[in-house]
């Protein structure tokens, strides 16, 4: 509090705007001079001395001296002098720290990815102070890199390299390289997107344009093809037998015009790349009209027949309990106590002067 100039430090990134103050105590109208860090004059008592038009004075009062410097530069970094000449020579060092905020990160990759394989990419910030801070991340995931860097001056040069396994399902994935330092403002980065390009060998399917195929119809096949590289070329055939003369191959799709029962058979088509060999079939068969309608109409019968079948079975099968019913032996009974209930007249003497072998007297229900 007791100097008679006080300054402050100044960082700045680079090309943007920095601020240097100069304040004052006790000012008496003695002379004020500023420098660079090179000692050169920058002004002297409010008039410019160095012909710089990046420096401009916004301020010069008993209080306060302040210049603005724009569009900074690593070689403007370095301590400002703050010089006031009374009987005493007084000065401060105002230091401009200039940061240099990374761009863009270079993502590239080593060699051709192949499915199963693994796939290596690097990512470069050339230029950065501090030494940026490289990340990988994939599906918003992070993933573990290796990174190196080599000062340059004044300046570091930051890389990063990071590597894993890929299949046919991650080509066309994305990856991003995020850079960070304090040069730029809080919560941004800088960001680049790689597309994996991931070569695999290709598949084939054939699609029909119609399920059922008549007589006469036009049938459209259509070889959908996948791949990396995408086959270029795709071939038709029909098993051992060469293509019908009115058929039509023209890449992907075949066309079968006039269908008859000669075109039946088994029609393939075929794609490749260098990575390997795809065959897909489709077995034709050409139906008649009219066999097709007479199965058709035999439909309902069938079913009317089966449903009169089983009316008639119920039907029997209700008589014929009707009868077992009917005849079945009704009537009375006797048991081994009513022997010669004949002789003796009346049931109920019977049981009560049963024979002498019964030991006692039982009913039963029948």
């Amino acid at each position: 509090s007791g100097q008679e100039v006080q300054t402050e430090n100044v960082t700045v990134a680079e090309g943007g705007v920095a601020e240097i103050t100069c304040r004052l105590h006790q000012y008496d109208g003695s002379i004020v001079v500023i420098q660079n860090p090179a000692r050169q004059t920058l002004f002297f008592n409010g008039t410019r001395a160095l012909k710089d038009e990046r420096f401009q004075l916004e301020e010069f009062s008993p209080r306060r001296v302040r210049i603005r410097l724009s569009d900074a530069r690593l070689e403007d970094e370095g301590g400002y002098f703050c010089q006031l000449y009374t009987e005493d020579t007084h000065h401060q060092i105002a230091t401009l720290t200039v940061l240099v905020a990374p761009e863009n990160p270079v993502v590239e990759v080593r060699e051709q990815a192949v499915e199963g394989g693994e796939v290596e990419l690097s990512c470069l910030v050339p230029r950065s102070r501090p030494a940026a801070v490289l990340r990988w991340y994939r599906d918003r995931k992070e993933l573990k890199g290796v990174s190196s860097g080599q000062e340059n001056g004044k300046v570091w040069s930051v890389a990063s390299t990071v590597r894993f396994r890929v299949d046919r399902k991650d080509d066309g994935g994305i990856v991003i390289c995020e850079a960070q330092n304090q040069a730029l403002p809080s919560g941004h980065s800088k960001q680049t997107q790689y597309v994996l390009d991931v070569q695999y060998s290709p598949t084939a399917r054939i699609h029909a344009s119609q399920a059922v195929v008549r007589e006469g119809d036009t049938l459209v096949l259509t070889c959908a093809v996948t791949g990396n590289p995408r086959p270029n070329q795709i071939r038709w055939n029909r098993g051992n037998e060469s293509l019908p003369e009115r058929a039509e191959a023209l890449g992907e799709t075949l066309t079968l015009p006039g269908l008859a029962s000669a075109d039946n058979g088994t029609y393939t088509c075929e794609a490749s790349n260098k990575h390997g060999h795809a065959r897909a079939l489709y077995v034709l068969v050409v139906y008649d009209p009219g066999a097709v309608v007479e199965a058709q109409t035999s439909v309902p019968y069938a079913i009317v027949g089966g449903i009169l079948a089983l009316l008639v079975f119920l039907i029997i099968c209700v008589l014929v309990g009707m009868v077992w019913c009917s005849v079945r032996q009704k009537g009375s009974y006797l048991t081994h106590e009513a022997s010669g209930l004949d002789e003796q007249g009346e049931a109920r003497e019977a049981f009560l002067n049963g024979s002498d072998g019964h030991k006692r007297k039982e009913e039963f229900f029948i």
